[in-house]
């Protein structure tokens, strides 16, 4: 695969929808990825190292690995990723002597991705509009300056991505309360923050309950709001083996997606040779944040079946012991009227009544979603909801059962368990203190709506962004540019180039450091870092590559370092002694956070080990002490006539902000990013055709409008009334101030829109 030219995307072509994901094709789309990138023997060295027990864990996703490992135990877009990070392009000062700022922020996410990793610490000085070489003491010595010089500790931002393990999360949540301030936005913010909220306020604690084993044993799987088969290819692996041991899969999702049709897995004779696995046996296609109604549906349903056959549908032995507030979520579910329902959802009582059915016949239920359930306004009251629904027959705390909230970062819930976290729980703190000496702000912190808001206001003034793109993974893009571009100093430590480094405070510093992939050695000793996937299972990460540039810096020695510099008037923590031996972090981690005791030896165990999660043992840590059920008010989104609803995506070719290609392969779509896939029916009644130019007018109740120009309609199989867009370049469309209730996310999946034509 050549380099990229930037605005050449190709021209656009639209075939039909695929009706299968991975096989062969996929393996060989990979290997075509992969050698554009690097050479065989580094393809190799890297692809064979992906996933396995003395290896390193793959940045793409957060799925678990299995007991027994393929020798190529990682999925095609896993690959992809790896290999873009294994790349042998470099970005030298030489780059930034010909490129200015003011020229690389008109590039597009690709091209700056495609240029390669970052080799070297880099400067932008106050009225510049180009990088130059800085040394590591300089460079970090500007960033303490700038930080002591604040008013107040809390004008500074943390900013983290999933892709951090969990020494260096653990470091940097330490660092900064050291420094006086819980202000710890980090990428939890704006996906899966809906689900930790409506978790701990029913469970008592904001994790997924289930393990593989689990989603193996299941009866019926719901797969609610994601697309396995692009987002975490693998977890369509785990499904098949679900249908294998004869479990049934209901997928609900606006858009038909390949994975979730038929599955051909590229290690066996059936994926190869045969037709592969057929995922979902029931798929809804249920209309943009229909799925609270849904799931009111199926409870009303379970409830009505009980009275008609008292004893014998709910689990009322459990709910008694177990949990709390059932009388009046009963009363509350009964309100649920059929016409709500099919009107919010775009289904037929026929089809719910359908799945309903299925329910009835499965003695264990585990449900699974992701972003396209968080997303919403009335994303937490959904989650909430699908708790209800499993309490009803008692499918927690049981083999084949629970709660599955799939996340895509790969250890963005282990920087959670670390303490990157702006509402630290008190016991946290405490632990933290007496650990290290020093009392921690108990003052809640700035999440990322928040800190933006604070940037806009002048109220803070240094962003420290460790890893991700800020930049292209927060909404309202005008807004969230104009605020970094307010600070004093913008600091991203990095892999790869990327639009949160054209967007730049007065002072800005670009801080190179080891990837993934690469080999990590401290003082001649190798060292390795530590992750935690969705499933709470814990285990090592080791790069095996050479890396990038001998003037990179791992991310503990990056934050060790600042910290020293910076607190030297603080706490007198042992940093320098962290940077040389990460075993000394997991031996303090150890001694604070619960589940990780004896960390050092458990994770040295081939697969490591499984935090406990106390819903597994009917441990409720709610203030009643049990699971709650919980009344939720029903919520449909509606557009006006001649608007529809935006949900916004990634493609099949993307990884977080970063596309790859300009290809989404399983949709059909080829050549270009900016299109907008709309019902052919939908189309019809507003009297657009199919490949006309359209711009999308983002609509919202503050009477602003917000619009994303030059997109193609594509006639698409999308449910009525909905429409379907990639980000990052319909982020512009999301205003600051439209977020969840409670979780304060970001509405990325339902954005009201007309499309107007093109001038």
């Amino acid at each position: 695969m050549g380099m990229v030219e930037d605005g050449d995307e190709g021209r656009l072509s639209v075939g039909a929808p695929k009706e299968w994901a991975a096989g062969v094709p996929g393996v060989a789309h990979a290997l075509e990825y992969a050698l554009g990138q690097t050479s065989v023997r580094r393809a190799a060295l890297t692809l064979l190292n992906v996933n396995q027990a003395e290896g390193l864990d793959c940045p793409g996703c957060a799925w678990p690995e299995p007991g027994r490992r393929h020798l190529n135990e990682y999925c095609e877009n896993g690959a992809k990723h790896v290999a873009d990070e294994a790349t042998t392009r470099r970005v030298t000062p030489d780059f930034f002597r010909r490129h200015p700022v003011s020229e690389l922020d008109g590039k597009s996410d690709q091209w700056l991705n495609q240029q390669g990793r970052l080799t070297e610490p880099m400067v932008r000085r106050p009225g510049s509009d180009h990088y130059e070489p800085v040394g590591w003491d300089e460079a970090l010595g500007l960033v303490a300056r700038e930080l002591k010089a604040l008013e107040s500790p809390d004008e500074a931002l943390f900013y983290t991505s999933g892709r951090l393990g969990n020494e260096a999360a653990f470091l940097l949540q330490l660092f900064a309360r050291a420094f006086g301030t819980n202000n710890l936005p980090d990428c939890s913010n704006m996906c899966h923050e809906s689900s930790g909220s409506a978790l701990i306020q029913t469970l008592g604690i904001g994790k997924g309950s289930v393990s593989l084993d689990d989603l193996h044993a299941a009866d019926l799987v719901f797969v609610v709001g994601q697309n396995p088969g692009t987002n975490h290819p693998r977890m369509l692996s785990a499904l098949e083996e679900t249908k294998r041991r004869g479990g049934s899969v209901v997928a609900v999702n606006p858009l038909p997606e390949a994975g979730l049709k038929r599955f051909k897995h590229p290690q066996k004779a059936r994926g190869v040779l045969g037709r592969g696995t057929q995922i979902a046996d029931v798929f809804l296609q249920i209309g943009v944040g229909g799925d609270l109604a849904l799931f009111q549906a199926l409870n009303l349903l379970l409830l009505q079946a009980e009275d008609a056959a008292p004893g014998t549908v709910l689990d009322g032995a459990f709910i008694a012991a177990h949990t709390t507030g059932f009388a009046e979520f009963a009363e509350h579910a009964r309100l649920t009227t059929w016409p709500d329902v099919l009107e919010a959802t775009g289904l037929t009582r026929e089809q719910i009544e359908d799945v309903h059915e299925r329910v009835l016949a499965s003695e264990k239920v585990i449900v699974c979603w992701a972003m396209g359930l968080t997303q919403h306004k009335h994303g937490v009251p959904t989650i909430r909801e699908i708790v209800n629904f499993l309490l009803l027959r008692g499918n927690l705390g049981r083999p084949g059962a629970g709660v599955c909230p799939v996340r895509g970062h790969s250890n963005v819930q282990g920087d959670r368990t670390m303490g990157i976290w702006e509402r630290p729980p008190a016991w946290f703190l405490s632990a933290l203190g007496r650990e290290f000496g020093f009392t921690p702000p108990a003052a809640h912190g700035l999440d990322t709506v928040n800190a933006i808001r604070a940037m806009r206001d002048g109220k803070a003034k240094v962003f420290l962004g460790v890893g991700g793109n800020f930049v292209r993974a927060t909404p309202d893009s005008e807004v969230t540019e104009a605020a970094l571009r307010s600070c004093r100093l913008t600091v991203q430590i990095s892999t790869k180039l990327n639009r949160s480094h054209t967007v730049c405070g007065e002072t800005a510093l670009i801080l190179p450091t080891l990837g993934r992939s690469d080999r990590d050695a401290q003082n001649g000793v190798e060292q390795f870092v530590t992750v935690e996937d969705s499933m709470s299972q814990v285990h090592s990460s080791r790069g095996k590559l050479p890396p990038a540039s001998e003037h990179l810096l791992s991310e503990v020695a990056i934050i060790s370092r600042l910290a020293r510099l910076t607190l030297r008037d603080g706490p007198d923590l042992p940093w320098a002694e962290f940077e040389a031996d990460y075993d000394t972090v997991r031996d303090r981690i150890s001694r604070v956070i619960p589940g990780f005791e004896d960390f050092n030896a458990r994770v040295r165990e081939p697969g490591g080990f499984r935090l406990p999660n106390p819903v597994n043992e009917h441990v409720f840590n709610t203030p009643q002490g049990k699971a709650v059920f919980t009344r939720n008010a029903f919520t449909m989104l509606k557009a006006p006539e001649g608007h529809l609803i935006l949900q916004t995506l990634r493609s099949h070719d993307q990884w977080n902000t970063i596309p790859y290609t300009a290809n989404d392969r399983y949709r059909g779509i080829k050549g270009s990013r900016r299109v907008v896939m709309v019902n052919p029916e939908d189309l019809e009644d507003l009297g657009i055709a199919d490949g006309s130019e359209v711009d999308l007018v983002g609509v919202w109740e503050d009477g602003r409008e917000r619009r994303a120009p030059g997109f193609t309609v594509v006639s698409y199989p999308t449910a009525r009334g909905s429409a379907a867009s990639y980000y990052p370049e319909t982020n512009v469309l999301v205003p600051l101030d439209s977020v969840a209730d409670v979780s304060n996310t970001p509405t990325s999946k339902g954005v009201v829109v007309r499309l107007e034509a093109a001038p």
